[in-house]
């Protein structure tokens, strides 16, 4: 029988008891089917992973005691994806890919042809989670605050920035990516592209660099993943 595993924004100790959100309760109990000292297992994001035993548990409440640690917290390299606002399906399924990828910050950027004009980042959150605790991660991911892409360029702290260019002749990202080490960025426009304006001026920014992923013209959420993957496998914790 698989160990149920759950995120918990609380500090972990062996022998200090740490309730769960009603909804993972209801998890445990209705869906899973657990009852009092079953083992699960924990993780906060700051304290490794723990096996924990279910202390007591009822309908939307349910306690949990930490016993022992399985994993201790792993450092995390500073790794992120930018992504033009896409629809809802297509922007919660990258989420969930970025998640499982093991990228540290998702950052909803808005652009002139952006699909949509809101991000729900609390679902986006929300998401993140459940992807944390399916793929044994050991933190969550950063959702940033959604911005309009020339603020977030303005305030850009430097760190190499990778830009998916859907035409034009660009150097392939394997090739750009040979001898790239974190910190580093990867930038995906929207369906219909960067326009012109902003190609401009993602071409003035020194930290900048344009790459091509291939031949294809891929829709805005497969160059995102595809992208990812490949730098995850050689400038990543999939390197090593």
């Amino acid at each position: 029988m698989s160990i149920p595993r759950l995120y918990l924004d609380q500090p972990l100790a062996a022998g200090a008891a740490v309730p769960t959100s009603p909804g993972q309760a209801h998890y445990l109990g209705s869906v899973m089917r657990r009852a009092p000292g079953d083992a699960v297992l924990v993780f906060n994001g700051r304290d490794g992973e723990w096996e924990a035993r279910i202390e007591a548990i009822r309908k939307d409440r349910c306690t949990l005691l930490p016993e022992r640690q399985t994993r201790p917290q792993a450092t995390v390299a500073d790794t992120r994806l930018l992504v033009a606002a896409l629809k809802r399906d297509a922007m919660e399924w990258v989420v969930e890919k970025a998640t499982e990828l093991g990228i540290g910050t998702i950052q909803p950027v808005f652009t002139r042809r952006s699909v949509a004009d809101r991000v729900n980042t609390a679902r986006l959150a929300a998401i993140a989670q459940e992807a944390a605790e399916q793929c044994e991660r050991l933190d969550l991911p950063r959702i940033g605050a959604p911005q309009p892409l020339p603020a977030l360029l303005d305030s850009w702290d430097g760190v190499p920035l990778l830009v998916g260019a859907e035409r034009g002749d660009r150097p392939p990202l394997a090739r750009i990516a040979q001898g790239l080490h974190a910190p580093w960025a990867w930038l995906v426009g929207p369906e219909g592209g960067f326009d012109r304006l902003e190609l401009d001026d993602l071409a003035r920014r020194a930290f900048v660099s344009t790459a091509g992923l291939g031949p294809r013209i891929l829709r805005a959420e497969t160059a995102a993943v595809a992208g990812l993957a490949l730098l995850q496998a050689l400038a990543g914790d999939g390197s090593d």
